[in-house]
């Protein structure tokens, strides 16, 4: 097989990469290591920055996000009972939009069925070869055949554990990592939520954070030990825990029921530098990865999608490799901004298990002095919807 561009990873990042280049007429080939039904069935955040929004319009998979996405002008922010808002529409002039990652990857798989373009799922033994030079080629397996395809270049869209970060010698990446010593405890329950915007909580049992996917469907997290298993969690325990830590007349109101989704994940920020090396591009997790607290993985994806795609475009359309040969530095100076938002916001909200007694005083400041300065609540608000590509 050959095409222009081999795509690594049948997620959200690798489908609208696929999808945007198909409509400026650039041929692609997406690999997928699992099934549809099992990228369908994985649990994401939904909140989309107004930079994704725009690109999925682009990419025509835009009407049912905004036929069924909730538009938030602002988020709540909580410490103990105390409680005030962030209005991003009128710092920004901007919202927010809540839509389910997998309904947005759900639009894009439905786009790209449409329009024919080729998806290989349940593909095994993924290798990268030739990158760094001018006839890159990935070879794979599919029930067992081997196969190839050479293409013009590669983008590694498969997450942080696929194949094309490791495609990269050492010798060549440098990596940056830090480790939070909790995790989130996550819960998906068929119930209203408790309110129509999100809530972000600071209290002195640990950080929690009330979310939706819509008007009936609740995303509820609690930040927990990194010993917990989900097994150490029933769902009468979690929601008492939620209701100690958000304030109390949220809590009073909080409808509960039972858990149809209940997971743990650990917190971490990542970035590996660069992006490309030769014919190869990373995007999404594979390079980076956000703590979700200032819900900016998806979103950092789609700028890698924008900043490539626009690459892209130059060398097909007008012949010119300025946009790919930037597209690394271009990437990290925005993801190097998200990664700073995150580690900030989760500084702010999550309790630390060497927090000192000064550190505690320094949080509670900085929590009044966000919800007494409206330039504070600015820089938020600009972080949260987005930074312009």
């Amino acid at each position: 097989m050959k095409t222009q561009v081999v795509i690594i990873g049948g997620g959200p990042s690798g489908l609208l990469l696929s999808q945007l280049l198909d409509r400026r007429g650039i041929e692609s080939v997406v690999l997928e290591r699992k099934t549809k039904e099992y990228v369908l069935g994985r649990i994401r955040a939904g909140v989309l920055e107004r930079g994704l929004v725009g690109l999925m319009e682009e990419a025509g998979c835009a009407d049912r996000l905004h036929a069924e996405g909730i538009v938030h002008d602002g988020t709540l922010v909580s410490h103990g009972d105390d409680m005030f808002r962030i209005d991003f529409t009128e710092l920004t002039g901007t919202p927010v939009i809540v839509y389910g990652q997998t309904e947005l990857t759900r639009d894009l798989y439905d786009a790209r069925k449409e329009a024919g373009g080729s998806i290989e799922f349940e593909v095994d033994d993924v290798t990268i070869l030739g990158a760094d030079g001018d006839a890159p080629h990935v070879t794979y397996t599919v029930g067992g055949e081997a196969r190839r395809i050479d293409c013009d270049f590669i983008a590694g869209c498969d997450g942080f554990h696929g194949v094309s970060r490791q495609a990269i010698p050492l010798s060549v990446r440098t990596e940056y990592e830090k480790v939070y010593p909790f995790g989130w405890l996550g819960i998906l329950s068929e119930t209203p939520p408790v309110h129509d915007e999100l809530i972000y909580a600071n209290s002195e049992r640990g950080f929690a954070l009330c979310s939706m996917r819509n008007s009936k469907l609740s995303r509820y997290y609690i930040q927990c030990s990194l010993s917990d298993s989900v097994n150490d969690w029933t769902d009468e325990a979690f929601w008492q825990e939620l209701k100690r830590r958000i304030p109390g007349p949220m809590a009073d109101k909080l409808v509960t029921g039972p858990s149809i989704e209940k997971s743990i994940a650990p917190l971490r920020s990542f970035v590996t530098e660069p992006m490309r090396w030769g014919r190869l591009f990373l995007c999404g997790d594979a390079a980076h990865i956000v703590p979700p607290t200032g819900a900016k993985g998806l979103n950092t994806a789609a700028s890698d999608v924008h900043y490539l795609y626009e690459g892209l475009c130059e060398f097909y359309k007008a012949g010119s490799s300025t946009g790919i040969d930037a597209y690394s530095q271009r990437a990290l100076n925005r993801i190097w901004k998200a990664e700073r938002f995150s580690w900030w916001f989760s500084s702010l909200m999550h309790r630390y298990p060497e927090q000192s007694s000064f550190d505690l005083k320094m949080q509670i400041s900085e929590l009044d002095f966000l919800r007494s300065n409206k330039a504070a609540q600015t820089a938020m608000a600009q972080n949260y919807v987005g930074l312009p590509y």
